[in-house]
């Protein structure tokens, strides 16, 4: 959609609403439809192909505003996370389908479902515990619960252990920055020697530091021997598993309790939308449901109410069901890669840079370079990059390194582009490397 196009559509759209609001009085308070009466009414997959902008908005008239107040918001969550998981060739445990026992629900970001999966985790072994042994309180279980994360991990993983009230150990990574087998198992003997519950594992793909991947066909088998919840968070890789030879990083997804990556980072849905599935939606219902008067009603177990923090919820499927749509499976995995291609591009880049060396392997859409020689060098490097204005980078520390990284993430991103970026970067380390030094 070009900006004529976007004009003229955004006309549109502001003549459906006004047409919404000029005629609301005539449209019933309360649907006459039932809850389940969307999902026969639309495919059970993403289109392969772009549909056309018409069909989508007759569509939104025919199918969405009969349910719009209720139940059509659930519905069509629930039925776009399962177009999502397939895109994804997700197990089918974690797919809500018909009759499943797992599902997807949006929530706000990937801090949030790390959170709502150790909150889960955290009451189901409370709950396991004192089955086995009912003079355990809760205190007296909560005082010696561990988790674990690659010292990868983003910090919204700690934070969530700090919310959770929980220990969080960090698991040193290997020399490619991800967790392994090892020195997971050694944590957690070493652990359990003292007396502490492990119940919680948190791993990365695509961390944010480098878009390394902790090694989940190693980890999992360990979660599931050791019955600890296995969450994994994707935030920024995983749209890339839409994308057939990118799927090989998800392998091992099949050991997790729970799945997290964000549509709103790199698939073309506007923020707020974080895609969580879970195997068994009844961990998530069990953690969080509550039963005040004014929230019950005949069809309450069917939604996604308690999957999540608030009790409040935004229409958020809707703006993936026109992207969906709008772009088709074929136009999203084009996206993806066009962008992994021109990441590639800058690393070649700057491969024939000499003064340069690139610091982990180009997986996807990020690149870690930086100049060789020492930090100091490197820090006055991106002070000159970002004071200039024309990009902005933002580094990492990957060991004892200073190390900047170069994503490519917008939407109209092209090789020119890349290009410019290059060649300015190339020309601050010129001038910064004639500078006299101390």
């Amino acid at each position: 959609m070009d900006s004529a196009e976007f004009r003229r559509r955004g006309k549109e759209m502001v003549d459906f609403v006004a047409d919404y609001l000029e005629g609301i009085e005539g449209r019933q308070v309360y649907p006459d439809v039932e809850p389940g009466y969307l999902r026969p009414l639309i495919p059970t997959t993403a289109p392969e192909e772009p549909d056309m902008f018409e069909d989508i908005i007759s569509d939104v008239e025919k199918i969405i505003m009969p349910g719009a107040a209720s139940p059509a918001c659930t519905e069509l969550e629930t039925v776009m996370m399962d177009w999502l998981g397939k895109m994804l060739k997700l197990p089918e445990a974690f797919l809500a389908g018909q009759v499943g026992e797992g599902g997807g629900v949006i929530q706000g970001s990937a801090s949030e479902a790390t959170l709502v999966a150790l909150l889960a985790a955290r009451t189901k072994v409370t709950r396991r515990l004192q089955a086995a042994s009912p003079g355990l309180t809760q205190g007296a279980i909560m005082e010696k619960l561990v988790a674990y994360s690659s010292d990868q991990a983003h910090s919204s993983v700690e934070r969530a252990g700090l919310i959770g009230g929980v220990k969080l150990k960090a698991i040193p990574s290997d020399g490619k920055f991800a967790m392994r087998a090892s020195a997971l198992q050694e944590a957690l003997e070493r652990d359990k020697a003292e007396g502490l519950i492990p119940f919680f594992v948190v791993a990365t793909l695509g961390t944010t530091s480098c878009c390394s991947f902790d090694n989940l066909l190693e980890v999992g088998p360990i979660c599931n021997k050791e019955d600890m919840w296995l969450h994994i968070d994707a935030a920024y890789a995983g749209s890339s598993f839409i994308c057939p030879e990118f799927r090989h990083l998800l392998n091992g997804v099949e050991f997790a309790d729970s799945f997290n990556f964000n549509p709103h980072k790199w698939l073309l849905v506007n923020f707020d939308c974080s895609a969580m599935w879970v195997k068994k939606r009844t961990d998530l219902i069990g953690a969080f449901k509550l039963d005040p008067l004014y929230l019950k009603h005949n069809h309450q177990d069917s939604g996604t109410l308690h999957w999540q923090l608030p009790l409040g919820r935004r229409f958020r499927s809707l703006k993936m069901w026109f992207v969906f749509r709008m772009y088709g499976v074929k136009g999203l995995q084009a996206y993806i890669r066009k962008h992994v291609r021109l990441a590639h591009e800058f690393e070649r880049l700057v491969q024939q840079d000499p003064r340069f060396e690139i610091c982990t392997e180009v997986t996807l859409g990020l690149v870690c370079f930086r100049l060789k020689g020492s930090n100091r060098l490197n820090e006055e490097l991106l002070e000159r990059i970002n004071s200039a204005k024309k990009i902005h980078l933002v580094p990492c520390h990957l060991r004892d390194k200073f190390v900047l990284r170069f994503a490519i993430c917008a939407r109209t991103v092209e090789s020119a582009h890349v290009q410019l970026a290059w060649k300015h970067v190339a020309q601050l380390a010129t001038s910064l490397l004639a500078t006299p030094r101390d």
